[in-house]
């Protein structure tokens, strides 16, 4: 590879910063050479921002409209459709998104992040075509899968894509805008759902199809959003980076350009050429045998997993049929304010997600999340279903179910505001020679837990009783809680290229506190911006 020769901003400054020993001097250090973020970034990093997170409206749109379509379908596939067929068109879609993650992984650093995104549109669309044209199961299996592997393949780029572009001060609302994005495709496909449910005929093919206008919009509107500047430099393609640098921020000087090109080719010089030609395998190999990259994609990949295994999705994905068992008799209606209460929280991480931090944002709405599934299994204790058919047995909701209602709701608004969105923020975390795969991997465990929540669901429910899925999802998340408390470190306000030393020893977790202390200036100046530059 063609080494950038910026000066005094080459491996002779990597090497300070790295083994710098003063607060101030490492502090000094990042200014000088990520002084560009202190300047205003334009309003097409925004715009950017928004176009990409179309692909998170895939994502939110698809986990959103098989609620309601699980209840409206009839027979219009040939029959009833049978617990373990619902449980199999739900998961199918996590299979194939765990498979598109992969492809998108693999192809992420070799053709840029923008390759896999439009494949992920055409793909989402042919499967779209399928589902709405479906008079058979294994049809809308297929057109279920196919979705997924588009779904999938844009779950793991954008929020990777958005995180290389954004500049420091904005990352984590921006990728918070991209899950926000998520939850109003779901809110969306549940209001279209319950208004579809009111329709005579078979109207849920319409609530399926409109589903392809987002992947269309994104496929268009994509073609004027340039490549991460990362990516750019990693593929020895400087002047092109400048041009994009340039257009997220339109007030630096060429100086700032060049000190900030030079941070990321240093953070990335020892391992970019390995990074775009090695095989996944040797890239895989880096990861489990690099103690620091192991523990980042690890603490990446555990807060993704808890995300899921806590049983967020059977809410997504099972609500109107939750609500139906309950004994709410409109449960499509009812289903909306699940996601209803999803979108606005994740409009309240976006708020807050820079200003406090990741780690205490993790830490109380976790808590929160153990405390309302604590609640839920003990309310499903004193509503009367039967276990084999999983029908309630009783013409009155009582009060059980409105506790419960209450508290799915509470739920889902910690949830929302919480692990949701920071789960996939987690990007940052992941230093850059192997943050494609690492985001893939990330992505992988989000499609792996997702199959096995939808899969297991109902069968739970009918096997050890809701009180018991529940309990057991309470279980999982009391234990990520805890591996919060000791090893999710606090990386807000901090460049991507000084992520990397958190991990260096151990998780970091005093490291970063430390580092949020020290460096405290450095870090509000990449927070406190408002939204209007």
């Amino acid at each position: 590879m063609n080494t950038v020769d910026y000066g005094k901003t080459s491996y002779e400054t990597s090497e300070k910063i790295e083994k710098i020993e003063t607060a101030e001097d490492h502090s000094a250090q990042l200014i000088n050479l990520s002084g560009i973020e202190a300047t205003a970034a334009s309003k097409a990093a925004w715009l950017i921002s928004i176009v990409v997170s179309l692909g998170g409206l895939l994502f939110g749109y698809d986990t959103g409209y098989i609620s309601s379509v699980l209840v409206t379908i009839g027979t219009s596939l040939g029959h009833e459709l049978s617990s373990s067929e619902q449980e199999l068109v739900t998961s199918l879609t996590s299979g194939g998104a765990l498979i598109g993650a992969v492809f998108a992984g693999l192809t992420a650093d070799r053709y840029g992040r923008k390759a896999p995104i439009w494949c992920a549109c055409v793909v989402f669309v042919i499967g779209t075509i399928l589902q709405t044209a479906a008079f058979h199961v294994p049809q809308f299996a297929v057109g279920r899968f196919v979705v997924g592997l588009g779904v999938g393949s844009a779950a793991m780029v954008c929020p990777l894509y958005i995180s290389e572009l954004a500049p420091a001060k904005y990352r984590g609302r921006m990728i918070a805008f991209n899950n926000m994005s998520v939850t109003f495709g779901q809110f969306f496909a549940s209001a279209i759902g319950a208004g579809m449910a009111q329709v005579k005929g078979e109207a849920w093919r319409a609530t399926v199809g409109i589903g392809a206008a987002p992947a269309v919009l994104l496929a268009v509107l994509l073609w004027f959003c340039p490549e991460s500047p990362r990516q750019l430099v990693a593929h020895d393609k400087a002047d092109e980076a400048s041009k994009v640098l340039t257009r997220i921020y339109p007030g630096s000087t060429e100086e700032q350009r060049r000190a900030k090109i030079a941070s990321i080719e240093m953070s990335i010089h020892e391992a970019t050429q390995t990074m775009v030609d090695d095989s996944i395998w040797k890239t895989l190999a880096r990861i489990f045998t690099t103690p620091g990259t192991f523990r980042a994609v690890g603490v990446a990949c555990i807060i993704m997993a808890i995300s899921q295994l806590s049983g967020f999705n059977t809410l997504m994905y099972y609500s109107a049929t939750l609500f139906k068992i309950v004994g709410f008799n409109n449960a499509t209606a009812v289903a909306i304010t699940v996601s209803a209460t999803n979108f606005v929280f994740s409009i309240v991480n976006l708020v807050i997600v820079d200003k406090f931090g990741r780690r205490k944002i993790l830490l109380v709405t976790v808590f929160g999340m153990f405390s309302c599934l604590l609640i839920a299994a003990v309310a499903f204790h004193y509503i009367p279903i039967d276990t084999h058919t999983l029908e309630v047995q009783s013409d009155e909701i009582g009060w059980p179910g409105y506790l419960l209602i209450a508290i799915i709701i509470m739920f889902v608004g910690f949830y929302s505001s919480g692990v949701a969105t920071i789960a996939w923020i987690g990007t940052e975390l992941i230093p850059m020679e192997v943050r494609a795969v690492g985001t893939m991997l990330n992505t992988v465990t989000c499609w792996s837990t997702n199959i096995i929540i939808a899969s297991t669901f109902l069968s739970m429910m009918k096997g050890i009783t809701p009180s018991g899925a529940f309990g057991f999802y309470c279980g999982i998340v009391f234990i990520g809680w805890i591996f919060i408390i000791f090893c999710y470190p606090e990386v807000k306000g901090m460049p991507l290229e000084a992520v990397r030393e958190v991990f260096a020893d151990g998780f970091g977790v005093k490291y970063a506190n430390n580092w949020q202390r020290e460096n405290k200036e450095f870090a509000k100046m990449n927070t406190q911006q408002s939204f209007a530059h």
